[in-house]
């Protein structure tokens, strides 16, 4: 997604958030063990979704993906770089919404698809302008999450269950990881971080945690593998000396909130790795 964030999910506002127990029926939650994907040899994979699945804050952009923005350090290419599948495909692109998806990307699964990643929802609910808003208009932050609360409550289970169908009825033998989104602050660390107000870093973790919890329920839904990366980023949020995430970046705004190269490497991909077998 291009900067994305997102009910408020109970739970203590922490050090480090003991996250989301809902588990929805069917869906299986990272890290514990999932059955393994085939062998990487006959696995044809494609990858779909936004900018945290293209890359987007990773650099190493392919010129051939344009504004998709494309990196060759997104998750998706370092597990095809280290599996060698039969066949590998991103089709992810910085921007994406659940309707982009739909028209843009799904056609390029079939029925010889067996893998499938994904991260969408982002940008469903706004979270470009929420970031944007908190950012320049601090004032309003809150209520800016707020209004994508709502959305995502609303709205988003409908464009999820959507997405997620055409990707079962276009690749009905793929086994299909939904990845989440990561928390965006630690907390913990926020009376001695410059830039946003404690308050607004809060409201902006616990949409991040209404987002995933929303995206966790509809992998559910659809027998989907969910993989959570929230855990996996715990002591590398933005606050953190060792953050794998960007803050604001002036000279390359897009960049702004979206994973580093080291947080798709030691992020994105060991979730997505146990995920896939």
């Amino acid at each position: 997604m291009r900067i994305a964030v997102p009910r408020r999910i109970s739970r203590p506002v922490r050090s480090r958030p003991a996250w989301l127990a809902i588990i929805a029926a069917g869906a299986l939650v990272l890290p514990f063990a999932v059955a393994p994907a085939a062998s990487a040899s006959s696995v044809n994979y494609v990858a779909l979704g936004d900018s945290y699945s293209s890359g987007v804050g990773a650099g190493s952009y392919t010129s051939s993906s344009g504004s998709c923005d494309r990196s060759t350090n997104a998750y998706s290419q370092l597990w095809a770089n280290a599996n060698s599948p039969a066949s590998y495909t991103s089709v992810a692109c910085s921007g994406a919404t659940t309707s982009s998806v739909i028209s843009g990307q799904l056609s390029a699964l079939s029925s010889s698809t067996t893998l499938v990643s994904i991260t969408v929802g982002g940008n469903d609910i706004g979270f470009s302008s929420v970031m944007e808003t908190c950012v320049l208009e601090g004032w309003d932050c809150v209520s800016a999450v707020d209004t994508a609360d709502s959305e995502a409550q609303n709205q988003l289970p409908g464009e999820l269950n959507s997405v997620l169908a055409g990707i079962k009825a276009d690749a009905p033998n793929a086994r299909v990881v939904v990845l989440d989104y990561p928390e965006l602050y630690d907390l913990s660390q926020s009376s001695g971080c410059v830039g946003l107000s404690t308050s607004n870093r809060t409201a902006l973790n616990q949409g991040a945690q209404l987002l995933d919890s929303e995206i966790q329920a509809a992998a559910g839904r659809y027998g989907d593998v969910f993989a959570d990366v929230q855990g996996q980023f715990a002591g590398h949020e933005i606050c953190d000396s060792s953050s794998w995430l960007h803050s604001v970046n002036i000279l390359d705004i897009s960049e702004s909130y979206h994973p580093t190269a080291s947080g798709q490497a030691d992020g994105y991909y060991p979730v997505f790795s146990a995920a896939a077998g």
